[in-house]
């Protein structure tokens, strides 16, 4: 609930208007049986029609009072709710955003969405309720108890010993649900990550004929989130029926106790009408405390689902270093790294023995040369990129660019460097051009440019509003090879230090992907490239070119030596060829 607060703070103005307002209009509401008893059992009796109407009006006045108060404190206190939930969302993705990779991969994609989506929007509504119902509530109770004793506090004692009881097991019940609600959004959780599974592969599942299988899947998953949240909502829901019975039974002696009262000439018959109805104002408080509850309930295990993203340390350290004097731009030193690793270190997991994604890895580069790397799938190609832009950071060894060690730079400083194009990269529900320039507001010449050296203008050209075309969500109006060529513009259109192409011509053909590294190489020689492919093909024209396995290097060199020294290259090569 810290969470909560702490966002509400920056409000608190609009947010104390709001409670003064509902304030205001649930006192108003508080007056209505204290009227009507005053009016049935002296106004009424004096036989003065001008004091009847008097007093009617007031109640009238009481009335309009009460329901516009609260309407308009509704409506402010929804206001603030919004700009509260619009805040932590605008954080909670900013975070996001910023996470290192070992922090995504260990809050996982569906639960950051999750927590974005049903977990910011428990947020929002507990705000908008502790500016209404939390207000409202309590008034209604404890303000209805404040107004019998002035009645009569003979029959306010009933309610005021059965309220410990009330409250009491409100708290124990509500102090149950938030280990409770936390599990729920566990298992929502599970079902988010199997519902995009299946949105994202939906060809392969269909293809595969594995829809009644994904649909057993996702039946089982939900089914579980359902049962925890049954069990969440059921323990919630016990203080209900025993608040409503132990009001009941209240309601009942009161009206035995005030009837007998007024048989003795104790209390004016009004009293018991203005009890009956002040009962049922602190029914309706009791029932808004345990809603309350219930609400907060899901709120807190939200707010700190959410806070464990907020408060997550930054990992990007900066170093201290300079850009140095030396021919090598781009190098790796004895560079290891493991998945999950910065995990197991912090759970304090010995021994572990997870394969190494890379082992001891060396390479270097000059400013303007490219390496081409190859390998089976899962050789460790693509976590090479990842700690080079320090997505990661490496568990042993160092990598540097321009003599610097790639810690030592800030982030934006570091990612300026790099344009990239990856195989399965993003294509945007926006115009083709917004999609290359992603707004870096580039000179549309740079984009006309990249759109020439990727080859993507041999489609663009063809279609009706060019560049202005618009991209479906993913591309899905494009095929492969025109994504991938896209992608590549998008690389391409910022003139990057570092140019990083990885299995990004996948889709293409032969004479294309061919074509298209020989107008990169002429147009944007100073560029260091990297890039990253299956076929021999594609890197044999490489300065360097870097033979991967099981997160080895097995062979590093131009393809002339590599087919003399690497045997497995060779192999790859002759099997590509023949």
């Amino acid at each position: 609930m810290n969470l909560i607060f702490r966002y509400m703070k920056k409000y608190s103005g609009a947010i104390f208007l709001a409670i003064f307002i509902k304030l205001i209009g649930t006192m108003s509401e508080l007056t209505l049986p204290y009227i009507l008893e005053y009016m049935i059992d002296y106004v009424v009796p004096s036989g003065n029609l001008t004091l009847v109407i008097m007093w009617g009006l007031l109640m009238f006045a009481a009335a309009v009072l009460c329901r516009q108060f609260n309407v308009l404190a509704n409506k402010k206190a929804i206001f603030n709710a919004h700009k509260v939930s619009y805040d932590v969302r605008g954080d909670l993705f900013k975070k996001t955003a910023n996470l290192s990779g070992d922090k995504f991969d260990e809050f996982t994609l569906p639960s950051l969405i999750s927590r974005m989506t049903s977990d910011s929007y428990n947020v929002q509504s507990a705000v908008q309720q502790i500016q209404s119902l939390c207000v409202r509530a309590p008034m209604m109770l404890f303000g209805g108890v404040v107004m019998t004793l002035f009645m009569d506090w003979h029959l306010a004692m009933i309610l005021i010993i059965m309220l410990p009881f009330l409250i009491g097991i409100v708290l124990v019940v509500s102090s149950k649900g938030i280990p409770m609600y936390t599990i729920v959004q566990q298992k929502l959780d599970t079902v988010v990550r199997i519902m995009r599974e299946n949105i994202t592969g939906i060809r392969v599942v269909k293809a595969l004929s594995k829809s009644e299988y994904e649909k057993k899947r996702f039946n089982e998953a939900n089914v579980q989130m359902a049962a925890s949240d049954i069990k969440a909502s059921t323990v919630m829901a016990i203080p209900g029926p025993f608040m409503q019975m132990c009001l009941n039974i209240g309601l009942t002696l009161v009206v035995i106790i005030g009837a007998a009262r007024v048989n003795a000439g104790l209390m004016q018959p009004g009293i018991i009408l203005a009890f009956l109805t002040y009962f049922n104002m602190i029914t309706m408080g009791v029932m808004g405390l345990n809603r309350i509850f219930m609400s907060l309930s899901k709120a807190s295990a939200s707010a700190d689902r959410i806070d464990a993203i907020l408060s997550a340390k930054d990992e990007w350290t900066v170093l201290e270093g300079k850009d140095t004097e030396t021919d090598e731009f781009i190098s790796f030193e004895n560079v290891s790294f493991s998945y999950g690793s910065k995990k197991s270190q912090s759970s304090g997991f010995a021994g572990d023995k997870r394969q190494k994604a890379l082992d001891n890895i060396s390479f270097s580069l000059k400013k303007g040369e490219s390496l081409g790397i190859i390998g089976p799938t899962g050789c460790g190609k693509t976590t090479i990129i990842n700690l080079l832009m320090r997505f990661y950071d490496a568990d042993e060894g160092d990598i540097k660019i321009a003599g610097r060690s790639v810690k030592s730079f800030e982030k934006d400083e570091l990612r300026r460097k790099f344009g990239v194009a990856f195989q399965n990269d993003m294509v945007f529900k926006d115009s083709l051009f917004n999609n290359i320039d992603f707004g870096r507001d580039l000179p549309k010449e740079s984009v006309d440019q990249a759109v020439k050296d990727s080859l993507a203008y041999e489609y663009i050209s063809e279609l009706e509003k060019g560049l202005e075309y618009q991209a479906d969500i993913k591309g899905a109006n494009l095929s492969g090879g025109q994504k991938q060529r896209l992608l590549v513009a998008r690389a391409l259109a910022g003139h990057p230090e570092i140019l990083v192409l990885d299995d990004s011509s996948s889709a293409l053909d032969y004479k294309t992907d061919a074509a298209m590294r020989k107008v990169i190489k002429e147009n944007h020689k100073d560029s260091t490239l990297i890039l990253i492919a299956q076929r021999v093909s594609s890197v044999m024209g490489m300065n360097k070119i870097m033979v991967m396995d099981n997160g080895k290097c097995i062979g590093l060199g131009t393809h002339k030596e590599l087919m003399e020294n690497c045997s497995a290259y060779r192999e790859t090569y002759e099997m590509q060829t023949t």
